[in-house]
């Protein structure tokens, strides 16, 4: 398979295997007007199957959101074809309105203008829980 070669933009790789069609969606790359290639189950040595996503622009990224579904992606920003930086998103401490509390009684079921704010609280076992009522959520490599 042959994907265009990227003048300015971003590649993010070693994706979870099939994790890259939610990736897709959760950054909302599906409203971008620029070319987006998703690469599912591409061959990775270190980890034997990744997906990848190359955006052909260099768009804002939420890091938190990508460290939180897995700290191993990197996103590469290349601009005149070569790659510039490198970045490897790190699990994040706080996390803001990626992951929504299912505690009925929580404060973010009844004011529905609050943020839902994880606190990383085990990073060994990737274990947040809600800064209102400490609903426990595991990372998403965890589910």
């Amino acid at each position: 398979m042959i994907i265009g070669t990227i003048v300015d933009g971003i590649v993010i790789d070693h994706i979870p295997a099939g994790r890259g069609m939610d990736l897709y969606r959760d950054l909302g790359l599906d409203k971008l007007e620029c070319e987006v290639a998703v690469i599912k189950n591409a061959s990775s040595g270190k980890y034997g199957k990744k997906d990848i996503l190359k955006i052909n622009e260099v768009i804002d990224l939420n890091y938190d959101m990508l460290g939180y579904i897995d700290p191993h992606i990197t996103v590469n920003i290349i601009r005149g074809g070569e790659r510039m930086e490198k970045i490897h998103p790190h699990l994040p401490e706080t996390i803001t309105g990626v992951i929504r509390c299912k505690n009925p009684r929580c404060i973010t079921s009844i004011e529905q203008g609050l943020d839902h704010v994880f606190i990383l609280a085990d990073p060994e076992k990737e274990v947040y829980r809600c800064k209102y009522c400490e609903e426990k959520y595991r990372g998403k490599r965890n589910k």
